[in-house]
């Protein structure tokens, strides 16, 4: 896998990913930048909650499941001096859908946490990781 990074000017960068997208980076104007585009570590969240969502997706699905809206929500916690990682990051799963079994939601995220989301998997080495999920069945 492999990413290209382009200056744009200021602190402003464009990455292009191995499968042909672009994502603007940018900083915030009170350091050099012109908030052009999310940051780095927001990212890092973004990453975290599509690999995780996709993988509760799919097994899910695999588990024939009828979702109706699967949201994730992260909020996290930066260490104050730097390198600003990571420390606490919690993530909430948000699952709409008809005769949907908690014992099912609770082992896709066990499953995507452990085993299959490799963000996750690198993550938790430097932050405190907690998961929660809410049902609405409908």
């Amino acid at each position: 896998m492999h990413v290209n990074v382009s200056w744009k000017g200021k602190l402003a960068f464009e990455a292009e990913t191995e499968s042909g997208h672009q994502i603007l980076l940018d900083a915030k104007p009170n350091v050099g930048g012109e908030d052009k585009g999310p940051r780095p570590m927001e990212v890092l969240l973004v990453s975290l909650a599509g690999c995780t969502g996709m993988d509760v997706a799919s097994i899910l699905a695999k588990k024939r499941v009828n979702l109706e809206s699967l949201e994730v929500k992260i909020n996290a916690e930066q260490a104050a001096q730097y390198p600003k990682y990571f420390t606490r990051i919690d993530v909430e799963f948000n699952i709409q859908g008809h005769d949907v079994r908690e014992e099912d939601v609770k082992r896709a995220i066990d499953l995507s946490k452990d085993k299959y989301c490799s963000v996750s998997v690198m993550l938790k080495e430097k932050a405190e990781i907690s998961y929660r999920w809410n049902i609405v069945n409908l």
